[in-house]
């Protein structure tokens, strides 16, 4: 449900704008309000269900989960959907975070990483059934169900959930950080808020330079209250001392940058150029969907087989792959053009999920799972959301501009302006329909070449972003910094070592208090 819900809302925008009536920015805050609430609070639960018990948030953030998505498929206009988007990413945020929690918990060495393997491998049917669930709803019942079939779906699985998940947290947990709670929720909400209007109020606005002034300070100020509070702290600073874990981090955040931006790209592509429906859409990205499936199953065998540093790179090779191939697409390409760059996005995101959410918890003790987890969330779902402002925001200034510069975008003027940005937001076609028959086809033409040529542009930049995530794996990802549990299963031995010892010496204590 979660994973489906960044990307089943794509298919539906085209229908969303026109009974909603909304511009292109709205759509992005459809879109981007879930993801900030994902990230703005992933770490905070986390951590909360560490000391608070995993099972217990993980079910009350599905009941907040379920009755946003209610609020959602209700929507009167996209301020309210935006907001209710929102609201549901912070009940999201709770399952994002402890998800993985919950399976480090239960498993050990080799069985963590088959149980990851499925882990990854739904995460990666979710990512790419997404368009194909949302093209089947949007077109044969409305786009609102996209939201409303989470309603009974959602209460089926909290039942699961209540019924078959077991409780855990970390025993030696203290109160509350809610100092850290309030600065870091701030801090990430002002940066990603940021990058989100940054194109439309001027990245040298008044209004977008103190938002990232104002989070740079709250970062510090968190800092320095988590370093102050030590092993009371929401986050362990000393994480960052792991150098796998801070490799993984940053590979997390650019895999979701260029990935996602890259998906919505090429959605609103073969929808708005290529003129498919949305159920039709979903189809065509099946190529995506099976690959991915296959190749997720194939990682959750090799995360216990192969080093994670080789896996992982490896992932990023063939998602920079994926990437660059989609430049083949031009103004008169088939949807056939894509199918390339399909089996490469498709080949690497299956081969990462499974390890990056193994590695997520690995680099933590057990007891630190839930909030070793949402800071590995909480990088993934920063990535989404400013991979999406700011790969979008480079659409649209290009292929504005694309354009304008066009000999028929000459023609109009001063609206070429007006009219290049209803190309980037996918209304290319219903705005050449609306003008002169003379000079509608001409219109027509150069608003999909502008489209096709401005996606291959942001495709060679995403392309050169998972480059460089496969360096930093190859680098910076490394065996020997894993948790012993993560390993060999030794946790659960050591923990009983340790709970001999402590009877140990109770006993001895009591001897010597009798003595005395």
């Amino acid at each position: 449900m979660l994973m489906l819900d960044l990307t089943v809302v794509n298919v539906a925008l085209p229908d969303m704008r026109t009974h909603l009536h909304a511009t292109f920015s709205d759509l992005q805050w459809v879109l981007d309000a879930y993801a900030l609430g994902l990230a703005v609070f992933l770490l905070t639960a986390g951590s909360l269900a560490d000391r608070l018990g995993r099972k217990r948030v993980f079910n009350t953030g599905f009941v907040i989960f379920v009755l946003a998505s209610l609020a959602c498929g209700l929507a009167p206009n996209a301020a309210f959907l935006s907001a209710a988007r929102g609201v549901q990413g912070l009940g999201g945020a709770m399952l994002f975070a402890i998800g993985p929690a919950l399976i480090g918990h239960e498993y050990r060495g080799k069985e963590r990483g088959k149980a990851f393997g499925i882990f990854g491998g739904v995460v990666g049917l979710s990512i790419a059934f997404g368009p194909l669930i949302g093209g089947a709803l949007t077109d044969s019942l409305d786009w609102r169900w996209i939201f409303l079939v989470n309603v009974p779906v959602g209460i089926a699985a909290l039942v699961i959930g209540v019924l078959r998940m077991r409780e855990s947290r970390d025993p030696r947990a203290h109160s509350v950080d809610w100092w850290g709670l309030v600065l870091f929720s701030s801090a990430l909400a002002l940066l990603v808020l940021g990058f989100l209007r940054g194109e439309a109020q001027g990245w040298g606005s008044a209004a977008i330079v103190g938002m990232f002034a104002a989070s740079a300070l709250l970062f510090a100020a968190f800092y320095f209250v988590q370093r102050r509070l030590g092993d009371r702290a929401m986050l362990r600073l000393t994480l960052f001392r792991n150098v796998t874990f801070n490799g993984i981090s940053a590979v997390t955040l650019l895999c979701a940058a260029a990935t996602m931006s890259a998906l919505f790209l090429q959605i609103s592509y073969v929808q708005n150029v290529l003129g498919f429906s949305a159920w039709d859409t979903g189809l065509r990205f099946l190529p995506l969907t099976l690959t991915l499936f296959v190749a997720a199953a194939i990682a959750g065998n090799l995360t216990t087989r192969m080093p994670q540093r080789v896996l992982v790179g490896f992932a990023m090779t063939f998602v920079a792959l994926g990437l660059a191939l989609a430049t083949l697409v031009d103004a008169d390409s088939a949807w056939t053009s894509l199918l390339p760059s399909m089996f490469g996005l498709g080949l690497g995101m299956g081969l990462f999920n499974p390890p990056r959410a193994s590695l997520s918890i690995a680099v933590a003790e057990p007891s630190e799972a839930g909030m070793a987890s949402g800071i590995g969330e909480t990088f993934q779902q920063v990535g989404v959301a400013v991979g999406i402002a700011a790969f979008g925001a480079l659409f649209q200034s290009r292929v504005t501009d694309l354009f304008v510069a066009s000999d028929a975008g000459r023609q109009l003027g001063d609206k070429a302006q007006e009219f290049g940005e209803a190309v980037a937001a996918g209304g290319g076609a219903q705005a050449a329909a609306g003008m002169p028959a003379t000079l509608a086809e001409r219109l027509d033409q150069a608003a999909r070449t502008a489209f096709a040529d401005g996606l291959t542009e942001v495709m060679i930049v995403c392309a050169s972003i998972a480059a460089l995530g496969a360096l930093i794996a190859f680098a910076f990802i490394r065996t020997r910094d894993l948790h012993e549990s993560a390993l060999t299963g030794a946790e659960s031995e050591g923990a009983r070592a340790g709970t001999a010892a402590e009877t140990a010496a109770a006993d001895a204590t009591g001897k010597v208090s009798a003595r005395a």
